[in-house]
């Protein structure tokens, strides 16, 4: 997308090109032309180009790379409207005026060959306040890193889905039957698959301590492997290598609706007491989720997809929302580098909230005051 600025003062016949400068805080790919006004729209002049091409180019052609009908008024014009013909950085280029007359003639100006070349700059000033807010908030992360591993005791706000983990996990003891865990239909590479893998090592190793039976299964081979790893290291952890079954952790298909149609048969078979619903999931979380209410387990749910948490927040007991599935592996875990970016991510947020709170203020007193030192305090904040 290439935009070329046109600058001038007041109405004229056919302006000229007085300067072409390069644009400040771009990455090379805007300039700016400067055309010289004051004189006068002739009846017969109805419009304006302005033309380009390369210098060094042999046989290079004249570009159009804006046109406008005359007369013209003091504006700003974007060039993104011919994406066809992009300005190259580190390229020169020579310039001229075409203007149009009411008899179809073209009148052509002096070629202006004084030209910048288009370079990109370091560093955008208009981006200042996002380079201040970056640090701030990397200083504020780091900050919470560092207590956490000075041992500080950081206060996470109580879920109650991750809460109910060691009462579900307890129930299914009780009662003598399994534990369902579904890690979700998406691939490794997804941020909550990675999310759900965390969490399972916690329920597998406390599975292990109560000697109660698991089942995982999967629909990604890349996911199994890691799911029986995580599972495995979890009996290791509790003591109990021994007690591992390699068969709790088993491969289905890589195919939705057969995969979600093997899950509900094993609720139907095994009637597991506990079913965990937490990574990726789309068009099946209702299926999976209604059938283990019909099959009267407790289910624990939790994804950051938005489109299928009404379906779990109305079908499950208990229910992780968005980020609160990436925060049980840091609330379970306890990990000093997990709970400080928790913390970290939170304060972030608080100061966020802040700022857009101040923001309304500002806006307000200056609706109502006019003051225009509000007005530039606002500014100043980037509000």
């Amino acid at each position: 997308m290439i935009t070329v600025f046109i600058l001038f003062s007041a109405l004229c016949a056919a302006p000229e090109i007085v300067s072409v400068t390069n644009a400040p805080d771009d990455d090379g790919s805007l300039l700016l032309i400067q055309l010289d006004g004051a004189v006068e729209t002739a009846e017969d002049h109805i419009g304006l180009l302005v033309m380009r091409r390369e210098i060094d180019s042999e046989g290079a052609l004249w570009e159009t790379v804006f046109e406008e009908v005359l007369p013209l008024e003091a504006s700003e014009v974007m060039d993104g409207y011919d994406p066809d013909y992009p300005i190259l950085p580190m390229t020169s280029y020579e310039y001229r005026t075409v203007t149009v007359t009411l008899s179809g003639d073209s009148i052509y100006s002096d070629v202006f060959v004084g030209a910048e070349v288009a370079r990109g700059e370091w560093f955008n000033q208009s981006e200042v306040p996002t380079l201040i807010g970056s640090f701030l908030f990397l200083g504020l992360i780091f900050f919470y890193f560092h207590k956490a591993k000075r041992g500080a005791d950081l206060y996470l706000r109580p879920i109650a889905g991750i809460e109910a983990i060691d009462e579900a996990i307890g129930r299914a003891t009780e009662m003598g039957k399994p534990i369902l865990y579904v890690p979700g239909l998406s691939t490794i590479g997804d941020v909550a698959t990675i999310a759900s893998i965390t969490i399972l090592g916690r329920v597998a190793k406390k599975v292990a301590e109560y000697q109660t039976p698991l089942l995982v299964p999967n629909c990604d081979p890349i996911v199994f492997t890691v799911c029986e790893e995580t599972v495995r290291q979890g009996y290791i952890e509790a003591g109990r290598p021994d007690a591992y079954d390699s068969d709790s952790v088993f491969f289905l298909t890589q195919s939705q609706f057969a995969y979600v149609a093997g899950v509900n048969g094993i609720m139907m078979r095994e009637k597991p007491a506990t079913n965990f619903y937490l990574g990726m999931f789309w068009a099946e979380s209702l299926i999976l989720a209604e059938t283990g209410s019909l099959s009267g387990a407790i289910q624990i749910a939790g994804t950051d997809a938005v489109t299928q948490l009404p379906f779990f927040i109305t079908t499950c007991d208990y229910t992780l929302i968005g980020e609160e599935l990436y925060a049980a592996s840091a609330y379970l875990g306890r990990e000093p580098k997990q709970l400080g970016s928790i913390r970290g991510q939170d304060a972030c947020k608080g100061v966020i909230m802040g700022f857009i709170a101040l923001g309304v203020v500002l806006s307000i007193v200056y609706a109502i005051t006019g003051n225009e030192s509000v007005m530039f305090l606002g500014n100043l904040l980037g509000l």
